[in-house]
């Protein structure tokens, strides 16, 4: 299904970050009018400079005014992190849109370990961390808004393969844990193919989970770089230490996406 069909013809992005801005930038390459908003003026300024395809609006606080942003058949896509504020004081106001996607994390999982899909249960008890995103994800489902789970994103100037060419990355633990990863012009696409759902959730990622080790031998014999050496896992941001492989099956599925990148190799390569 195609934007216009579904009935999409302008989309809004909230927080016109590094998933944001891939977004607002997928949409406008297909025709849509685009609009992408910023807490910073100063990143507002650069990007109207540095995507005139975009009309980028600097709000430092996002309240019940942004509803003047939305007009018929516009797509809102929520990209900021929860504060424990901003969602519950927006999302009503937004209800109104033609859809409404929210872009959230596999974190909300916590330590689950193994396969990963759209049936696996949330945690019994979720930390602070989870509590909150779900807490978000929840406020913008009552408003209608279809959530999607992401893994690490990742694109040409993001990911495993930079830090390794900047030498600021060493593999967590023994590198056997699997890790889900997804291109963010991936990513745009599926977002934009949410419009066609409403208050649904899924997981998405592409279609190769794999180890830490695999990615990293592979980036350093395609660079020539030598291998960074492991880390214990105490001392790696906690996203680093889990041991998931998330299956996307179904949101490629139903939201008829190919993807462009169906793994590391050719998303790292590119």
């Amino acid at each position: 299904m195609t934007d216009r069909e579904a009935g999409v013809h302008r989309v809004l992005v909230l927080g016109a970050g590094f998933a944001g801005l891939a977004v607002a930038c997928e949409a406008a390459g297909r025709g849509l009018e685009v609009t992408a908003t910023s807490r910073s003026l100063e990143r507002a300024t650069a990007l109207r400079e540095a995507h005139p395809a975009l009309a980028v609006e600097h709000l430092a606080r996002l309240d019940a005014n942004v509803a003047r942003l939305v007009g018929t058949g516009t797509h809102v896509i929520v990209t900021f992190p929860p504060d424990g504020a901003t969602d519950a004081r927006v999302a009503p106001h937004l209800a109104h849109a033609r859809a409404l996607t929210y872009l959230s994390t596999v974190g909300v999982y916590d330590d689950h370990t193994g396969h990963l899909d759209d049936t696996t249960p949330l945690p019994a008890t979720p930390s602070p961390r989870a509590t909150a995103r779900l807490a978000a994800e929840q406020r913008w489902r009552e408003a209608g808004a279809t959530v999607l789970r992401c893994p690490a994103i990742y694109g040409a100037d993001r990911g495993v393969h930079v830090r390794l060419a900047q030498r600021t990355f060493r593999v967590p633990g023994d590198g056997s844990r699997a890790t889900s990863r997804l291109h963010v012009e991936d990513l745009a696409a599926l977002t934009l193919a949410a419009a066609a759902f409403r208050a649904d959730t899924f997981v998405v990622g592409d279609e190769h989970p794999t180890t830490h080790d695999e990615v990293v031998r592979w980036v350093c014999a395609q660079r020539g770089l030598p291998h960074p050496g492991y880390v214990p896992l105490e001392e790696v941001h906690p996203t680093l230490r889990a041991d998931r492989r998330v299956d996307a099956s179904r949101a490629l599925r139903e939201l008829r996406v190919t993807l462009r990148f169906p793994s590391y190799r050719e998303g790292m390569r590119a």
